[in-house]
């Protein structure tokens, strides 16, 4: 520190506790302190977006390592996918389990931005949007094996819950949409609680079953089947 800086520095206590209480006086001339922060504000602002850059480049590595290579892939291949160093990579992320933690949320709210996309869309009544919104898939995902994520039960639990946590609570805007529907006299009165749990069930064979794959179904495919089959049972008739 320099001497001018001691100069502009005070100590006092205060009458409460044994606090110490260190201020700094505004120097008579401040353009020089004004010039300081303003530089390092922006510093640090972008050093913020460079983390936020770097972390979503990592995530787009890991979903298209995941794609090929399931769980054994290796932040090697991360590297080499991304772009950049094993050293930068674990300067984002501990270890390949936070990694996959993060992805998970990464994948999740990818979906949530394209159902706000879904219910901003003028284009779309109301059936329209329910049949949308349960079968979204952002755009670049639609061939990701989504079934790989049940292997993650065994080696990520941890990750698993997060990603049941996550679907579980996806069904804020499903839920407000059917009961829309049933205002609207354009879907059925039906149990929402029931039809949240067949939808949840058919999924989770997705996940636990080869059934796609014996059959050469993607599970975007198979979505789209069973949103068919669930909507089309709940549509009111004209």
């Amino acid at each position: 520190m320099t001497k001018k800086e001691r100069q502009n520095l005070s100590i006092s206590v205060n009458g409460i506790g044994n606090w110490i209480v260190i201020q700094y006086r505004k120097p008579e001339n401040q353009n020089w302190f004004s010039g300081f922060l303003s530089t390092e504000r922006r510093r640090q602002r972008r050093a913020v977006m460079d983390i936020q850059a770097a972390k979503e480049t990592i995530l787009e590595a890991t979903l298209k390592m995941f794609y090929e290579k399931g769980l054994k892939f290796t932040m090697s291949d991360i590297a080499v996918c991304a772009g950049m160093s094993k050293r930068t990579i674990y300067m984002v992320f501990a270890d390949k389990e936070s990694l996959f933690y993060a992805m998970v949320d990464y994948c999740f709210d990818k979906i949530k931005d394209s159902e706000k996309k879904v219910l901003e869309d003028a284009s779309l009544d109301t059936v329209g949007k329910i049949r949308a919104i349960l079968s979204v898939l952002p755009e670049g995902y639609r061939e990701i094996d989504f079934q790989k994520l049940f292997i993650l039960k065994e080696k990520y639990p941890k990750i698993y819950r997060r990603v049941e946590e996550r679907l579980e609570s996806g069904w804020v805007n499903t839920i407000a949409l059917i009961e829309q529907g049933i205002a609207e006299g354009v879907v059925r009165p039906v149990n929402i609680a029931i039809y949240k749990v067949m939808l949840e069930a058919t999924i989770e064979q997705f996940f636990q079953r080869d059934v796609l794959v014996s059959n050469q179904i993607s599970y975007a495919d198979a979505l789209d089947e069973v949103v068919g089959i669930l909507v089309d049972g709940i549509t009111v008739k004209c």
